[in-house]
């Protein structure tokens, strides 16, 4: 009963939180067990009473002020300059500037928005077709939430009860490989998306130092997040407070583009965009907690078992169903509702390590940001760019095949999540 009401509720276009906490209120009245209403209220504080969940609201806050300092701004052009005489450099500095911003955002939506506002339009004046910069932009929104800081990680490592430190280090070869795999692909498609006959944009004027000098110590925001949990010196949050002081103090006292009057603005959406995951969290975590009162976890374990004793063709299974399940339900509320279900599944009948069960996870739900019919990512991309859905869904297609690529070497090649 509680799988129809939860199906019945998500036809009916309510909020995924709500349709959680309704689904378990039906779950509760059809069985009987108005008891279980005293433990609601302490589960759901409780699965927020999480210090590495101070993580989210912090890199939430350090991407805003990136975005509204300018900071975004300078590594474009730091790394167009030096790369203005590369072929199709303007493709290169596209995806080197979303690989720094994955490493800073660690949001995809949050990424795709900056750049397709940014680059598309500079791609666009060097003679590129405009669908083919905004898929580019779109696909390369893929690294948000692989490379650290990354907020489905952390999210993720608070539900397994795993090292957020361990899960962000876990995303970096993974990452790095995606990334290779998308700039590969843009190059191979370049020639045939560009006007022969352009002039090109105008490159940034000025020396190459003082184009560069902005962008370095824009990267010490990403340096400080990653080398500071790399090494040990800071936990996942602490990392992200330090990089927030060094962002407020370049983007507000060095290059003065972050004006106070923007701060309300910036805490205000900060705290809006907090409240929306941690609201999430709360309404899995009592849902999570009425399908193992009703047994679910051990019923799927035992359909599953069924199926396959071998932990290889288990993940592939499990990747295929999620890849499904990205297509209609947001990332980041399925890996809340799914985490609780599946892994101890993953742990206690196929002893799969739980770094690199949650890579996998996370990187196939997270192709649901290009997959239709939600496809959050492949919306914000085709708006800001001002191209139709349906072209930019076939033109990202070479790309969303790159990303499974990466994601069957997680699971077929574990020690891609172990690289330290």
């Amino acid at each position: 009963m509680t799988g129809f009401s939860f199906l019945a509720f998500m036809l009916a276009a309510m909020p995924i939180a709500f349709v959680l906490l309704a689904a378990t209120f039906v779950f509760v009245l059809m069985t009987g067990n108005l008891q279980i209403l005293n433990s609601i209220p302490q589960i759901l504080f409780g699965s927020v009473e999480s210090f590495d969940l101070l993580a989210i609201p912090l890199f939430v806050l350090l991407g805003e002020v990136m975005n509204e300092s300018g900071l975004t701004r300078r590594i474009i052009i730091a790394a167009r300059v030096w790369l203005k005489s590369l072929p199709h450099n303007l493709v290169v500095v596209n995806l080197i500037s979303n690989l720094a911003l994955a490493a800073i955002m660690g949001s995809a939506t949050a990424q795709m928005a900056v750049m397709s506002r940014v680059v598309v339009p500079e791609m666009e004046k060097d003679g590129y077709d405009r669908g083919y910069a905004a898929s580019i932009t779109a696909s390369a929104g893929l690294l948000g939430p692989i490379i650290p800081p990354s907020m489905v990680f952390i999210i993720y490592g608070v539900l397994a009860q795993v090292s957020i430190a361990d899960m962000l280090i876990a995303g970096i070869v993974p990452g790095v490989t995606l990334f290779a795999l998308i700039l590969l692909i843009a190059l191979w498609q370049a020639g045939k998306h560009r006007d022969p006959d352009s002039k090109g944009a105008p490159l940034p004027e000025g020396s190459r130092l003082k184009a560069t000098l902005p962008g370095l110590a824009t990267m010490l925001i990403p340096l400080t997040i990653i080398g500071g949990i790399s090494w040990g010196i800071f936990t996942p949050t602490e990392s992200a407070a330090v990089a927030i002081v060094v962002a407020l103090i370049l983007g507000g006292l060095v290059y003065r583009e972050l004006p106070l009057s923007r701060v309300p603005l910036i805490i205000d959406r900060t705290v809006t965009n907090t409240a929306i995951v941690l609201f999430l969290i709360m309404a899995a975590k009592v849902f999570g907690w009425v399908l193992t009162f009703n047994q679910v976890p051990q019923a799927v374990a035992a359909f599953i078992v069924s199926l396959t004793s071998d932990p290889t063709i288990f993940m592939l299974l499990i990747m295929l169903a999620l890849m499904v399940v990205g297509m209609f339900l947001d990332g980041i509320a399925a890996l809340i509702i799914l985490t609780p279900i599946l892994l101890p599944v993953a742990m206690s009948n196929y002893g799969i390590d739980p770094i690199q069960f949650g890579v996998m996870m996370s990187m196939t739900l997270v192709l649901g940001l290009l997959t239709p019919p939600v496809g959050t990512g492949l919306y914000i991309a085709a708006a800001l760019s001002n191209i139709s859905i349906t072209r930019l869904s076939k033109l990202v297609l070479p790309y969303i095949i790159a990303a499974i690529a990466v994601i069957l070497m997680v699971i077929l090649v574990p020690w891609a999540v172990r690289p330290f």
